[in-house]
């Protein structure tokens, strides 16, 4: 593959040089003092992230194909954090009966309790590191911009 570039290539303006490099230094920001801030629990945000998903879905339950295209994780990898959190009690696996080969992640009476203690904490942090340096129209006019690239990448998100 060549990195060659021709001259039609419609290079980044200075503003729009200073908006990309503002939202990749917050998005790292971000998740690493969020990832900080679980640490105190032994949570990473990967383990947050499939509580959340649990703690919300019907009887605390999803499928592992299901739970990796909402945690935008390989069935792999996903397969590899869910041994970690089954090590930890957070979760179990449970066959399918309807489907042999599938498998539920199914959040445990200690991963519930879990994320009932972390969860206030977590919020906490949302609001001092992010919500909380808006104002209410700030918040609703980022909401309104971000959400046609999150549109946009979600039409265009292949297999994980």
């Amino acid at each position: 593959m060549t990195t060659e570039t021709t001259d039609d290539t419609p290079w980044l303006t200075n503003q729009e040089q200073r908006a990309w490099r503002t939202h990749l230094d917050v998005s790292r920001l971000l998740m690493h003092q969020l990832e900080r801030d679980l640490q105190p629990f032994g949570l990473t945000n990967n383990d947050y992230e499939i509580l959340v998903n649990l703690s919300e879905a019907a009887d605390h339950r999803l499928r592992m194909s299901d739970l990796a295209t909402a945690t935008l994780q390989s069935k792999s990898r996903l397969s590899h954090q869910i041994t970690r959190m089954e090590n930890a009690g957070l979760v179990r696996r449970e066959s399918c009966e309807s489907d042999r080969r599938g498998l539920y992640a199914v959040l445990t009476d200690e991963g519930w309790d879990t994320m009932r203690r972390v969860a206030p904490h977590h919020v906490a942090s949302v609001r001092r590191h992010f919500i909380d340096l808006f104002s209410a129209e700030d918040l609703e006019v980022l909401r309104a911009s971000l959400a046609p690239v999150a549109e946009h990448l979600r039409a265009h998100r292949g297999g994980v």
